[in-house]
């Protein structure tokens, strides 16, 4: 069975003896940890390889850097914060492996504790230096043996390689629902990108999407509305957690008089306002302009579609190593794409993927495409077990990693990261940052409850001193006092 179409073998190779030069799109955490690993590499300190961040923004931080709901060139908020955000990992398993947060953060941090985290991370690691910031990279293409790059400032430059760690959480998706494009012209719907606090928007709202924001969006707006009727994938799934809110299935018709029909035929009247926290598109426009990527879903496979790289807006297919694109427009390994792994603990993830770009930037030879195939058709397979359909099913599900397989991936990235000289320290996935990753909703909900008791300074005096394992031992005391907060209220 053929797996793989044939790639040229000058794609293969690429002289790893002449001077490197990196360009990386983006300075949010992704970008960070590129910026971080490739300059504490021999081949930076040695002065072989030379790196650039170019970062839209004055500052960087990424999706974790504030700003109003103020459309850019895309139509789009350029970050969808919204004020009360916090994190859904507990910060010592979301952190960068090499760099932990400050004694006593609390265990959910806001979002701005966050940013001041990552700037405290590009301080300390000198990463400033490297980054351009009010520069957008406006087009990337490929051109005999380079990647040309054009800049909004008017620069052209020429790189041997290219990061791509622009995010995505950026172009919002609106899902395709009778009545949906007429609400969103009349100002009666609205995506999650444009939220920031609960506002009044009517008696009766609709908020669509089950994911952390829709689940954050619907508990807000309670506050400020008479009734919010939450649509999620699974309605009985959740129990309802407070007096006004009403939960329903998948949204099918949203009619011009204000009822909602939902895909077990119930129907709400009355809806004034639709929230829709349904996500993002993956979007690379700087790679569309000289169809560097095809906007497209792929076709089915195997064998792997010959020569091209697709972004069904869903995912980048086919990558090697969810990182490295199996076509034969250019190198393999002359470009990379970081962070689109959804639902893990991205920080170190992403620190694992820089470890194992700077491997194949340095030794192209150390990517196999035919292995790399096999392992996508594997992938491939696994999802098609799982219940998946159709190539969009497939496309949806890509880069959602269950509960083992993001443990798997780092480690493996990291093996993969020991190359000849390489200097790449051999991190394995710890059990506590498994077992814990998996306790997280009751762990948020223990730290919630302390919050609001008060409690949570005390428990936190001192912790992180010691290392580490300070925050484990917090964490499993969060985790007990969760479940036997749990069983009290049960006999309540």
């Amino acid at each position: 069975m053929e797996i793989l179409s044939s790639v040229p073998p000058h794609l293969l190779r690429h002289n790893s003896q002449c001077e490197k030069r990196i360009c990386i799109i983006g300075a949010g955490a992704g970008g960070l940890a590129a910026l971080k690993v490739i300059s504490e590499s021999a081949y930076f300190k040695s002065g072989k390889w030379s790196v650039v961040a170019y970062e839209t923004r004055n500052k960087i931080g990424g999706i974790w850097l504030p700003a109003p709901p103020v459309v850019d060139a895309y139509n789009a908020p350029i970050t969808p914060l919204y004020d009360s955000l916090t994190t859904n990992v507990p910060h010592p398993i979301m952190a960068y492996t090499s760099y932990s947060f400050p004694n006593e953060t609390p265990l959910f941090p806001s979002a701005h504790v966050v940013q001041t985290y990552l700037e405290s991370y590009a301080a300390c690691f000198n990463l400033v230096p490297l980054i351009k910031f009010d520069t957008t990279v406006l087009d990337a293409r490929w051109e005999s043996t380079q990647w040309t790059v054009t800049l909004s400032d008017g620069g052209h430059s020429a790189y041997d390689h290219l990061i791509i760690a622009n995010g995505h959480y950026h172009l919002p998706r609106i899902p395709e629902v009778p009545g949906l494009a007429d609400w969103m012209k009349n100002g009666r719907a609205s995506h999650s990108a444009w939220y920031r606090k609960p506002i009044f928007l009517g008696d009766k709202i609709l908020v669509v999407g089950d994911g952390p924001s829709g689940q954050d969006i619907a508990a807000e707006m309670c506050t400020v509305s008479s009734v919010v009727v939450h649509a999620v994938t699974v309605p009985g799934a959740v129990t309802n957690d407070a007096g006004n809110l009403i939960r329903r299935g998948r949204p099918i018709e949203l009619k011009a008089n204000g009822q909602v029909v939902f895909d077990d035929g119930t129907t709400e009247d009355d809806i004034d306002h639709c929230i829709l926290a349904t996500g993002f598109h993956m979007h690379f426009p700087f790679l569309e302009g000289a169809s560097m990527i095809n906007k497209d879903t792929p076709p089915d496979f195997p064998p792997l579609p010959p020569g091209e790289l697709y972004n069904s807006t869903y995912h980048v297919f086919p990558l090697a190593k969810h990182l490295f694109p199996l076509q034969t427009r250019y190198p393999i390994s002359s470009i990379a794409f970081m962070g689109l792994i959804i639902r893990v603990a991205p920080f170190p993830l992403m620190e694992a993927q820089a470890h194992a770009i700077v491997r194949a930037f340095a030794d192209p030879s150390s990517l196999d495409p035919i292995a790399e195939a096999v392992d996508i058709i594997t992938r491939a397979d696994k999802i098609r077990r799982a219940g998946a359909s159709t190539s969009l099913d497939i496309a949806k599900a890509w880069f959602r990693f269950d509960r083992e397989d993001q443990w798997n991936y780092r480690d493996a990235l990291y093996q993969f990261a020991q190359g000849t000289g390489s200097g790449t320290p051999l991190i394995k996935v710890t059990e506590w940052e498994k077992e814990l990753y998996d306790l997280k909703v009751e762990l948020k909900l223990g730290w919630e409850d302390l919050e609001n008791s008060g409690d949570s300074s005390e428990w936190l005096r001192d912790v992180g001193k010691n290392g580490v394992q300070d925050w484990v031992g917090l964490m499993y005391r969060v985790a007990d006092y969760a479940r036997s907060r749990k069983n009290l209220l049960g006999r309540l």
